[in-house]
């Protein structure tokens, strides 16, 4: 058993929104990670190899829209899985694990909810639900109704996506939102069908930018590079020494986060 494995093994995929607290989905049906690197020793927290800890340069962020994943089931056992990030960066981030038979309980009940206005992230490329299509003025659109935007994201292989997609009811009566950038993607753990499909953190970053979350999509974006650098530098079995540009900016919010006051009113504004 991986050091990735034992640690999902050990705990439930957390559910976090704004005010909402904590909530526990049941553990995940157990799967031996057993693809390159599965002997790898891993940080506990990061899931990247030891060799280049992520965990340094995680720096939390602020955003007015949320993102909730609607994972793969297998997703969840790929330490190349990128949704994490989004989870690192966002403390509003959802994930919900994707089930065929049945939608997840918390997600049904949280799509009922006025106070967020979703939005299933996917493209435009079939007329059967191009009633449903929008663009990304819905989103600020839907900010000055004082109501949350959420960036529902099908986290999966580009194949596994479109079945989500078309398996999945209860998303049928949500607007689609599909994401139109000149970004080509920048991620190397994986080798995509064309540079344009970009990889779900990827994703993330271009709705935060392009709804208004600028601030969140840069740190995002940053957290995002350092991944990639140091993931595949961890295949080749270097340490990154010394650290990019990058890190040293996260490794300087961090600190910066840290040090700021944490008793209560710390934060309050006259």
């Amino acid at each position: 058993m991986s050091a990735f494995d034992s640690s999902v093994k050990d705990r439930s995929v957390k559910d976090r929104s704004a005010g909402d607290g904590a909530a526990e989905h049941p553990l995940l049906p157990r799967r031996e990670f057993k693809a390159r690197g599965s002997f790898v020793t891993r940080c506990d927290n990061c899931q990247l190899p030891v060799l280049n800890c992520l965990c340094p340069y995680q720096v939390k962020a602020e955003s007015v829209a949320q993102v909730w994943l609607l994972t793969h089931p297998l997703e969840h056992y790929k330490p190349t899985n990128t949704g994490r990030l989004i989870r690192d960066v966002l403390p509003t981030t959802q994930v919900f694990t994707w089930y065929r038979t049945a939608p997840d309980a918390q997600l049904a009940a949280l799509l009922g909810d006025p106070r967020y206005a979703p939005f299933v992230i996917f493209p435009d490329d079939q007329p059967d639900y191009a009633d449903r299509v929008v663009d990304i003025e819905a989103v600020h659109a839907v900010k000055h109704e004082a109501r949350i935007p959420v960036f529902i994201i099908l986290d999966g292989t580009w194949r596994q996506a479109r079945r989500m997609f078309r398996k999945s009811p209860y998303l049928d009566a949500l607007p689609v939102l599909p994401l139109r950038t000149e970004r080509e993607t920048r991620y190397r753990l994986r080798k995509p069908a064309s540079k344009v499909h970009l990889c779900t953190a990827e994703v993330a970053i271009e709705l935060l930018r392009q709804g208004g979350d600028t601030v969140a999509a840069d740190v995002l974006d940053d957290y995002f590079e350092v991944f990639n650098d140091s993931y595949a530098a961890s295949r080749l079995h270097h340490k990154i020494d010394p650290p990019t540009a990058t890190m040293r900016r996260l490794a300087a919010k961090q600190r910066a986060s840290d040090s700021e006051p944490s008793y209560p009113g710390a934060h309050s504004r006259a």
